[in-house]
């Protein structure tokens, strides 16, 4: 149960930072947001770790299973996660990014040979439905600047990204590893590897980001990384990879009032059974546990 809850607000967490990267399209790169997310979300994880002594605590094994971590949910996936957004908008990278629930379902059998019961994966199942039911609309909110397949191909990347990133989490959570440290150890090495980057012209920025941009960034860095992945951490910490990654996937139907707010349009009828599918099947995974 409390996985469950740990990771529904992490999910709540990743909507409101995606609604925030979204307005940063056309003003800053996703290598520069990367770099400036990622430092600040460092600062932010660093101190709550030295304040809750959890450098202390650990081993060299669980530094580098989350050193592997960050390389592939912070250094890989964050990286396209932030172009989807800019390509296809949040709602539709939302969609792309519930694919990390079946990815870390099957990642989490083969690697960790974790198992789902009847009921969770009933539950599974009807917030999978909800969330395919619930983004699969037309939206005022949606202005892709690429073509539709090079975001789905982003999201997908991202998902199978941040489903490694998870599973190579998962043991040295379960070790006992002060989430805040994680997440502190996880940023800070992307940190490095986005300082790395402005080597390459590509991902040099020209010019910094404006006071709004900043203001931006350091709200997704929060509310994305120091809050977000901090308790999807603390969830992998109790509970079963792919449920974690389920639950977490659930961003797209709590997108959908946060779209209402920004655009002023209510999403249609099918968005909202979509979202109770999602509730009840939440219920069943809980009940399941």
């Amino acid at each position: 149960m409390i996985a469950v809850v740990l990771s529904l607000a992490a999910a709540i967490a990743f909507s409101l930072s995606a609604m925030l990267i979204a307005g940063l399209q056309g003003r800053v790169g996703p290598f520069q947001l990367g770099r400036w997310q990622m430092g600040l979300a460092f600062l932010m994880t660093a101190a709550a770790s030295v304040v809750l002594g959890g450098w202390r605590g650990v081993t060299g094994d669980q530094f580098w299973l989350l050193a592997a971590s960050s390389a592939s949910g912070i250094m890989l996936a964050s990286t396209t996660y932030f172009a989807a957004i800019y390509a296809v908008g949040p709602r539709i990278t939302a969609v792309l990014f519930s694919l990390a629930a079946p990815f870390g379902l099957i990642l989490g059998y083969f690697f960790l040979g974790e198992v789902v019961n009847g009921l969770q994966g009933a539950g599974i199942a009807l917030i999978l439905g909800g969330i395919v039911m619930a983004v699969m609309i037309a939206d005022p909110g949606d202005r892709p600047t690429r073509p539709l397949w090079q975001g789905v191909v982003l999201g997908v990347i991202t998902s199978l990204g941040q489903a490694g990133g998870s599973l190579l989490a998962r043991p040295a959570m379960a070790d006992g590893v002060e989430p805040f440290t994680a997440m502190a150890i996880r940023s800070g090495l992307g940190f490095g590897f986005y300082v790395a980057l402005m080597v390459l012209p590509f991902a040099h920025a020209a010019q910094l980001p404006d006071l709004k941009g900043m203001r931006a960034i350091g709200g997704s860095a929060f509310l994305g990384i120091f809050l977000g992945m901090s308790l999807m951490m603390a969830a992998l910490a109790v509970g079963n990879v792919g449920i974690v990654a389920t639950l977490t996937s659930t961003t797209p139907v709590l997108i959908l009032p946060l779209i209402w707010i920004v655009t002023g349009k209510a999403p249609a009828l099918p968005g909202w059974i979509g979202a109770g599918l999602a509730v009840l099947g939440t219920g069943l995974i809980s009940l399941g546990t």
